[in-house]
């Protein structure tokens, strides 16, 4: 058996496509499985149990044996949400429990921890775990998921083998249910094909022109394929980066999207909302030198492929990975 948490969102549905293709059926998907906007998320995928996240670790006790590895994808993710409280819970104390019992039955894990742990990278983007207590996330999500990295290397007692895997701006197929949350590229697609243009938010900063504030966006394709490289690598524990090691304009990226539906550009500027403003970041870029380092060569898809492949064959056609 082979365990994906936040199984019916985004990254972990697309991590179970990723293991059904590689032929292992035997998947055990944790949620709450409340949202019935991420049920289309696992239709047509093989799985064998669906457990609630608040039984797993009952499940666990009773079934460890039988478990061979642990993904833990689920976490609350919302950027904008200022609740300490439900990311200490969610992301926090939830993840220190599965630690914590993939220690007791001695289990592989790999765990979401986040770019957003690097704040306005001051101290850069390396995956330097000697800098990590020092790092200054911009935003509740960001400090949750550092916390955890920061108690994680301070433990004496860890998984034989375990990663944390900073994501940094993931787009692409399965990722409909996700509201504001959901990618640049999501909300463009949609607005390119209501009124024609695309709007993106204005700079407001001296040092950035409007649109060339820059990220590093990573396609879910690239993200499951480094996950389950981890699953047959389980020599080099550690904390690893996980984009595509290029930072990319938002303009770079808008007008892809409208290469991408045979449209001309039209993209126009709108004030960043006062909300985000003042914990926007204006630039990521992973650097990936150390997940290379452990053997991972597989390339990383270009912008243009990943947005290519995400509007034609996902977006337009309305389909699920």
């Amino acid at each position: 058996m082979i365990v994906v948490t936040g199984a019916a969102g985004f990254i972990g549905s697309c991590l179970i496509r990723k293991l059904n293709d590689e032929r292992f059926f035997d998947v055990v998907a944790v949620d709450d499985f409340s949202n019935k906007d991420k049920a289309p998320n696992l239709e047509g995928k093989r799985i064998s149990a669906k457990v609630h996240r608040d039984e797993f670790a009952t499940w666990l006790k009773q079934n460890h044996r039988f478990v061979q590895f642990v993904f833990h994808i689920g976490a609350r993710t919302d950027t904008t949400e200022m609740n300490t409280e439900v990311f200490d819970r969610l992301n926090l104390n939830y993840t220190k429990t599965v630690w914590s019992l993939c220690i007791e039955y001695g289990l592989p894990l790999v765990y979401a921890s986040s770019a957003a742990t690097y704040g306005a990278g001051e101290l850069g983007y390396d995956d330097n775990e000697s800098v990590i207590d020092q790092l200054k996330p911009l935003n509740p999500y960001g400090v949750s998921k550092n916390e955890f990295d920061k108690w994680a290397l301070k433990e004496e007692k860890r998984p034989y083998f375990w990663a944390g895997l900073k994501f940094f701006n993931v787009y692409g197929p399965n990722e409909y249910h996700k509201g504001r949350m959901a990618s640049v590229i999501f909300h463009a697609y949609n607005q390119i094909q209501k009124s024609g243009e695309m709007k993106l938010f204005r700079s407001h900063r001296p040092d950035y022109k409007d649109g060339e504030q820059k990220r590093d966006f990573v396609y879910v394709k690239d993200v499951v394929e480094v996950c389950y490289f981890l699953m047959h690598n389980r020599q080099d524990s550690g904390i690893y980066n996980l984009g595509s090691g290029k930072a990319r304009t938002f303009l770079d990226l808008a007008k892809n999207i409208f290469y991408a539906l045979d449209k001309k550009p039209d993209i126009k500027f709108i004030d960043t909302p006062t909300d985000i403003r003042d914990t926007y970041q204006y630039f990521t870029e992973a650097n990936m030198k150390k997940l290379a380092s452990i053997g991972y060569d597989i390339p990383f898809h270009a912008l243009e492929q990943g947005v290519e492949d995400y509007v034609q064959n996902y977006l337009v056609p309305g389909k699920y990975l």
